[in-house]
């Protein structure tokens, strides 16, 4: 029964605790597992020294497990998803110190096609496990890099999973952009 009532409490905490993040002002959301709080730019900075750095990511406390997301300007949207999925291997598996896939699939998330890919890798001073989602998003890229040393990821994989899964993307709408209402209306 103590047990019983002691996951109950825990899943009613991780629940209370976990928050809605907002992606800019796109009206992409998803909900970060609990505790994970916007890093600094200062240890994105840390993190990703190259300058393809993300342009928002969340994370626990000490930044081993984090949710990077960005929007690229990188037109998708007429790339086959296929194809892009094979680019993506080909150059990952080229690029990467000991990549292993888990997975490689088309998904669909909020009513859209995504790319998931699922890896582990090498770094430096420990071993990395990925998940990233890619998906167009307009004329841009959108993507989320689910990311944790490994062992961090045993800790984290069910919040992360449940994460992936809160991905929204707004509902489309029917209005002409504005470069097109000006030539309509002239």
């Amino acid at each position: 029964m103590k047990l019983i009532i002691g996951i109950m409490v825990i899943l009613i905490s991780t629940v209370c605790t976990a928050k809605e993040i907002n992606v800019g002002a796109t009206g992409i959301s998803f909900i970060a597992p609990a505790g994970f709080l916007p890093l600094d730019q200062e240890l994105i900075d840390a993190k990703w020294p190259q300058k393809r750095a993300p342009k928002w990511v969340v994370g626990n406390d000490s930044a081993s497990t984090t949710i990077a997301y960005d929007l690229k300007p990188n037109d998708i949207s007429s790339a086959p998803l296929d194809d892009l999925m094979n680019y993506f291997k080909t150059t990952f598996d080229r690029v990467i110190p000991g990549i292993e896939w888990k997975k490689r699939e088309i998904v669909e998330l909020s009513g859209k096609k995504w790319i998931y890919l699922e890896m582990t890798s090498n770094a430096i001073d420990t071993d990395i496990y990925n998940i990233m989602l890619l998906t167009s998003y307009g004329k841009e890229m959108l993507v989320f890099n689910f990311n944790s040393t490994k062992e961090d990821f045993k800790k984290y994989e069910v919040a992360l999973r449940k994460s992936v899964s809160t991905i929204q993307l707004p509902p489309k709408t029917n209005k002409p952009l504005n470069s097109d209402a000006a030539r309509v209306a002239h």
